[in-house]
């Protein structure tokens, strides 16, 4: 059996990408503005996959926009504004606080 990833995993592969002296020349250069438009066209094509109601595609695409939200968490720490495990807890924090009557 292939090994399992892990949101751990892809943190790391995440911060591998962008790493200053190993990392992809592309994923280096990219700023939040910079792959905004890939994040529309994910959720566009996350949109398309269950309009048809294809589970094997919703779920490729639901990595793609889970990417995304990688990629941006990745950028804002290099630039000490947030990590993902902020994006993480203030989302858990929301959701309590939203629903008060489950929580």
């Amino acid at each position: 059996m292939s090994k399992v990833y892990t949101l751990d995993d892809l943190l790391y592969l995440m911060a591998r990408l962008r790493d200053p002296v190993h990392g992809c020349p592309w994923d280096k250069a990219q700023t939040m503005q910079t792959i905004l438009p890939s994040s529309i066209e994910e959720v566009y094509e996350l949109a398309d996959a269950i309009l048809q109601n294809d589970s094997a595609q919703i779920q490729e695409e639901l990595g793609d926009v889970l990417f995304q939200v990688v990629f941006y968490a990745q950028i804002a720490a290099e630039q000490n504004t947030f990590d993902f495990s902020h994006i993480v807890h203030s989302l858990a924090d929301k959701l309590v606080r939203r629903h008060p009557h489950v929580f």
